[in-house]
């Protein structure tokens, strides 16, 4: 492995409903669910797939974080679900909401 293509934070594996929104207001949002997440990104598994580069807001629905992201890579995991990473900016809140 190239230690340039190595990441700087690690991943904490997290299961969290997440809402998916473009910024364009004509695209449908939609729910995924996180595999893992850093302070900086996230890889979640939808049933949509995404394109690289483009620009979303990220809602946790089991807390009250938000973000802006952007889309750095999408790939089919099966026939139905595509694992997106993004890369998280301007985020605020927690991922879940304490028990």
């Amino acid at each position: 492995m190239d230690p340039a293509a190595k990441r700087t934070e690690n991943r904490m594996p997290m299961q969290v409903t997440v809402d998916l929104s473009s910024l364009d207001v004509r695209m449908p949002a939609q729910e995924g669910v996180t595999e893992n997440i850093s302070p900086r990104g996230a890889r979640v598994l939808t049933s949509k797939p995404w394109k690289p580069n483009e620009r979303l807001n990220v809602r946790s629905l089991l807390g009250n974080f938000r973000s802006r992201a952007r889309v750095v890579y999408c790939v089919p995991v099966d026939r139905e679900k595509y694992a997106v990473g993004l890369q998280l900016f301007a985020t605020a809140g927690k991922w879940q909401s304490p028990n």
